[in-house]
């Protein structure tokens, strides 16, 4: 069986986050941006990925168009055994063009898509291919967006906890924030405080110990740049809190540079930005060996939701992250939200479980 094609499509669903607000720098995020990477066979199976994309949407898809296609066409579709070859070697070919960033996130979605193909010809969800089973639902916490105002915040945390969600992560960088969550929340609740790299080393620091009394979870990305990972280590060591990273981190080889600093208690390996199911597997089995805890970062609602779960589904612990907003449409048919319980079923079809809706994609589809 051979790939005939790769094809990025970019879809873009509104949504509504009521008083939160979604920025990336200057840049407002109205709409859920996604790059769906569809691999097509001569054998007529198709294999589905997602390349993270958010503000850049038009770049990750020329990524994807100009750079994977053209090395993914004609080659052999490989078995489970087989990806991690395959990829290594499409790493090499575009190592000119850097190891991070847009390049490996177009990576990240032929590597996902080569996955739902392998588990597909094998008749299996993916997860069966990764190892063993140990969770048929996987426990999600809700990630609010920036809100600012500690009485909204407060709010919000009572309406996600009322809709099952059993923990909770703020994009915020005040301490009344973070205390007004916990308040909200009560003392058994996890709460995880996302602050998108803002702060000098001696500055997260003393963010830390303010907050300590509020018990966060970790403190994620509290350091400029993301990959000072000495300074990560002092926040850890000197804070008082654990911390989490890794969003912004490509491949097993920085996130072992990352844990060999001690840089972190929780791991937050991205399977749409690290490298795909492949690389995400060695950040996990390494920090298994280090003793790092694993919290996926998971916003998204494409293939990339998906192969997250079935990730989760083969480890005993780990939440999966869900935006907190009502969108607009689903691609899956709603069988990937959030139940009453709080927790998401991992789809247990062949692949990564679901076929995308083609007319949600149709309807969304920019051109």
């Amino acid at each position: 069986m051979e790939i005939t094609d790769v094809r990025a499509h970019q879809i873009r669903i509104p949504y509504d986050a009521g008083v939160a607000s979604f920025r990336q720098g200057a840049s407002a995020i109205s709409a859920l941006d996604m790059v769906l990477v569809e691999v097509t066979t001569d054998a007529g199976l198709t294999g589905w990925g997602d390349a993270f994309a958010y503000v850049s949407p038009r770049t990750t898809r020329s990524a994807v168009e100009e750079m994977i296609a053209p090395q993914a066409r004609g080659l052999k579709v490989p078995d489970a055994a087989g990806i991690p070859a395959v990829m290594e070697q499409i790493q090499r070919n575009l190592h000119l063009f850097g190891r991070y960033g847009i390049t490996m996130f177009a990576i990240s979605g032929l590597d996902i898509a080569l996955w739902d193909l392998a588990a597909k010809i094998e008749g299996a969800p993916l997860h069966r291919l990764l190892g063993k089973t140990r969770r048929s639902s996987i426990p999600a916490y809700a990630s609010l967006l920036r809100i600012g105002s500690p009485e909204n915040i407060a709010g919000e945390c009572k309406k996600a906890l009322a809709l099952g969600y059993g923990a909770i992560k703020l994009h915020e960088t005040t301490t009344p924030a973070v205390f007004a969550a916990r308040e909200a929340i009560g003392p058994g609740i996890p709460l995880m405080v996302d602050m998108n790299c803002p702060l000098t080393g001696e500055q997260a620091i003393a963010f830390a110990k303010a907050c300590e009394d509020a018990q966060p979870m970790f403190l994620e990305e509290p350091v400029w740049p993301p990959e000072d990972f000495t300074a990560l280590a002092d926040v850890r060591r000197k804070g008082g809190l654990g911390v989490g990273a890794g969003e912004n981190a490509c491949t097993e080889y920085q996130f072992r540079q990352m844990m060999n600093a001690g840089a972190v208690s929780h791991a937050q390996p991205s399977v749409t930005k690290v490298g795909g199911v492949t690389e995400f597997l060695k950040v996990a089995a390494l920090a298994d060996q280090l003793g790092v805890k694993i919290v996926p970062h998971s916003p998204y609602f494409g293939p990339g939701l998906l192969a997250t779960l079935h990730l989760l589904a083969t480890r005993d612990d780990g939440l999966v992250e869900m935006f907190y907003l009502k969108r607009e449409a689903c691609l899956w048919g709603g069988r990937a939200d959030v139940d009453a319980t709080g927790h998401v079923a991992v789809p247990s079809g062949p692949g990564l479980g679901y076929e995308p809706d083609r007319g949600v994609m149709e309807r969304y589809r920019v051109a």
